[in-house]
C-alpha cells in the first residue's frame, strides 16, 4: 500500500498535469503564490482602476462598467460598516440573478464581512437553519425571501438588519439604492487572503446543508487556475444563465472581474434567448450544466444558431453523457468538461489545448493535487477505482462548527475526501468519475458504481442520458435499475440496450430493469435527484 503524500511534498504527477494545462514549465512555489495573492475587493478595485469604462456585467436589461461596479460596491460596503458590522460578520445574500445581487455581493466583501449566498427558492425553515447556524446579523434579499428573512429577524434570531436589493423594500426594509446614496464609499480594507470571504452551504441530499467556509485565497486560486488553463483574458465575453447563489454562476463573475472582461447573464434560461445573446454579443465562453446543454441540443432552432464566436463551451456541476457531449460539440464546438465542488473549488479540467476526452473530466488544474484511495486512505495505482481525494489552495479547511464532519472528511496532509469515486487512466492520466460512495450499489454482495453503468448506457446510439440507482430487493439486497432518456425521437429498444450492457459490463452490474423517460428529475444546478428515481422504481414495482 502507498501512503498519501505529506503536506511537505507534491503528489506524483501533479506538476506534470499543471504543465500540460499551461503548456510550459512550472515553478510550483511561484505558481501557488500567484494563485492566492490578494483579496477579491482589492482585485476588483485594481481592475476598475485599469479599465473603468469597460463594460463588465449585463444581467437581463441592466448593465454596469467595471468602474461603476466598484463605485456601487463601495457604497454598500460603507453603509454596512456604518451599521456597525465588524469584520467577518456573516451577511446573508438571497435572491435571483440581477445586477443588484452582484453589487450587494461585492459590497459585503468590501465591508470585510462574510457573504452567505442562499438560493432564491429556499423555504422559511431552510433560511432559518442558515441564520441560526452561521449567526448572521444582516441580510440582503429580494422577493419572497425578503419577507421570510424579515419575519425571521423579528423572531428573536441573531438577524437584526434586512435590506431589499431587488426593487423597493417591504415591511420597513430599506432598498439598496437608498442604502448606497446615504453612505460614504468604503475603500478596500487590509484583509488578507486567509480571511473568510464566503460561507457557502452545500446542497446535501440528506440532513441540513453544511456550511463551507471559503477564504479569499480559496476563491481566487480556484478561478485563477482555470483562467490560466483556459486562456481567459480581457477580450473574452462570457454568457450563462446559472444562478449567482451557486459557485458555478458566481465563478464566472469572479473571472470577469479579475480579467477586466465582460459577462452577459440571464436570470432564466431560454434556449432562443441564450443563443441570440451568444451571436449578438460575440460570446467567446459559455458556462452551462448538462441539463441546459440537453435543452439546447434538442431546441428546434439550434441548427440555425450562429456559434462562430464561441471558443470555449464549458460543462460542469454534474456529469455530461458522452452522447450529449458529442452532439453539443458538433453544434457549438468541442465542449470542455471540468470537475469541482463547493468544498474543493474548480479542481480538474479537460485541457484547452489537446484532447477533450468525452466521459472524462481531464486532469488536475494548476495548483491542485489529486489521488485515488482505497477505504483506508491508501493511494491506489492508476486504473483502479477508489475515492477521489484533493489538495490545493482552493480546497477549504473544514466545515463550519462541525469538527467531527471535518475530521471524517479529511485525511492527514490536508487531503479532502470528495465522496466521489473515480479512476485515473494509466495511459493518459485523465480522470473518469464512476460514482458516489454514498450512491454505491451493493447487489448480491458486490459493489457497483452507478456512473460506470451510466457511461456504458450513454454510449448506446439511442440514449441521450442515463441515471442508475439501487432499489431494495429481497433477492439481491439492492437491484440495479436504469432510467434512460432517448436521443430526440428515437425509440429505445430495451432488449437491445440490455444486450449492449451485457457486452460491456460484468453480469452483476447490468440493470435488472429499465425505465424510458422524457427527462430526468434534476435540481436547479442540473444534478439528478436520485432519491426520486429510487422512489419511482419502488412504487412501480409495488403497483406493477
Amino acid at each position: 500500500m502507498t501512503e498519501l503524500t505529506s503536506a511537505e511534498r507534491i503528489a506524483p504527477g501533479a506538476i506534470e498535469a499543471w504543465q500540460r494545462h499551461l503548456g510550459r514549465e512550472v515553478d510550483a512555489g511561484a505558481l501557488r503564490t500567484e494563485l492566492v495573492e490578494g483579496t477579491l475587493p482589492r482585485a476588483v478595485r485594481e481592475t476598475a482602476a485599469r479599465v473603468p469604462e469597460r463594460p463588465a456585467l449585463a444581467v437581463d436589461d441592466e448593465a454596469a462598467t467595471h468602474g461603476e461596479l466598484d463605485r456601487l460596491a463601495a457604497g454598500v460596503g460603507g453603509w454596512l460598516r456604518a451599521q456597525g458590522l465588524a469584520a467577518e460578520e456573516r451577511v446573508i445574500l438571497c435572491g435571483g440573478n440581477s445586477l443588484n445581487f452582484v453589487i450587494a455581493y461585492l459590497g459585503i466583501l468590501r465591508a470585510g464581512c462574510v457573504v452567505v449566498p442562499a438560493g432564491a427558492g429556499l423555504t422559511g425553515p431552510e433560511l432559518r437553519h442558515i441564520v441560526e447556524d452561521c449567526g448572521a446579523t444582516c441580510a440582503l434579499a429580494q422577493g419572497d425571501a425578503l419577507d421570510r428573512l424579515t419575519s425571521i429577524s423579528r423572531d428573536g434570531s441573531s438577524l437584526h438588519t434586512v435590506v431589499a436589493f431587488g426593487g423597493e423594500g417591504s415591511s420597513g426594509t430599506p432598498p439598496l439604492q437608498e442604502v448606497i446614496s446615504e453612505s460614504e464609499p468604503l475603500e478596500p480594507g487590509d484583509e488578507s487572503g486567509d480571511d473568510l470571504a464566503m460561507l457557502a452551504y452545500t446542497s446535501g441530499t440528506t440532513g441540513w446543508p453544511k456550511g463551507v467556509p471559503l477564504t479569499h485565497a480559496n476563491l481566487l486560486s480556484s478561478v485563477r487556475a482555470a483562467m490560466r488553463a483556459w486562456r481567459w483574458d480581457a477580450n473574452d465575453t462570457l454568457v450563462h444563465a446559472l444562478p449567482f447563489s451557486h459557485q458555478h454562476g458566481l465563478g464566472g463573475v469572479h473571472m470577469t472581474l479579475l480579467a477586466g472582461s465582460r459577462a452577459v447573464v440571464h436570470s432564466r434560461f431560454d434556449p432562443a434567448r441564450l443563443c441570440a445573446a451568444i451571436e449578438s454579443e460575440g460570446a467567446t465562453v459559455l458556462f452551462a450544466v448538462p441539463a441546459i446543454y440537453e435543452k439546447l441540443a434538442t431546441w428546434e432552432g439550434i441548427e440555425e444558431a450562429d456559434f462562430s464566436s464561441l471558443r470555449l463551451p464549458v460543462a460542469g456541476s454534474s456529469a455530461l453523457s458522452p452522447t450529449l457531449a458529442r452532439r453539443v460539440s458538433s453544434l457549438l464546438g468541442s465542449v470542455l468538461e471540468r470537475y469541482g465542488s463547493t468544498e474543493s473549488g474548480l479542481s480538474v479540467s479537460n485541457p484547452y489545448d489537446g484532447s477533450r476526452k468525452f466521459g472524462s473530466v481531464g486532469f488536475p488544474l494548476p495548483g491542485t493535487e489529486l489521488s485515488i484511495v482505497d477505504e483506508e486512505g491508501h493511494a491506489l495505482e492508476p486504473g483502479d477505482d477508489g475515492e477521489i481525494v484533493l489538495r490545493g489552495p482552493q480546497v477549504f479547511s473544514g466545515y463550519w462548527n462541525l469538527p467531527e464532519a471535518t475530521e471524517e472528511n479529511f485525511y492527514p496532509g490536508g487531503w479532502f475526501r470528495t465522496g466521489d469515486v473515480g479512476r485515473v487512466d494509466p495511459e493518459d492520466g485523465y480522470l473518469t468519475i464512476t460514482g458516489r460512495l454514498k450512491e454505491m450499489i451493493i447487489s448480491g454482495g458486490l459493489n457497483i458504481y452507478p456512473r460506470e453503468v451510466e457511461l456504458v448506457l450513454e454510449d448506446h446510439a439511442t440514449v441521450e442520458g442515463a441515471a442508475v440507482v439501487g432499489v431494495p430487493s429481497e433477492r439481491w439486497g439492492e437491484e440495479v435499475v436504469a432510467f434512460v432518456v432517448p436521443v430526440g425521437d428515437d425509440r429505445v429498444d430495451e432488449e437491445d440496450l440490455s444486450a449492449h450492457a451485457r457486452e460491456n459490463l460484468s453480469a452483476y452490474k447490468c440493470p435488472k430493469r429499465f425505465f424510458v423517460v422524457d427527462e430526468l428529475p434534476r435540481n436547479e444546478m442540473g444534478k439528478v435527484l436520485k432519491d426520486e428515481l429510487v422512489r419511482m422504481a419502488a412504487e412501480e414495482r409495488e403497483t406493477g
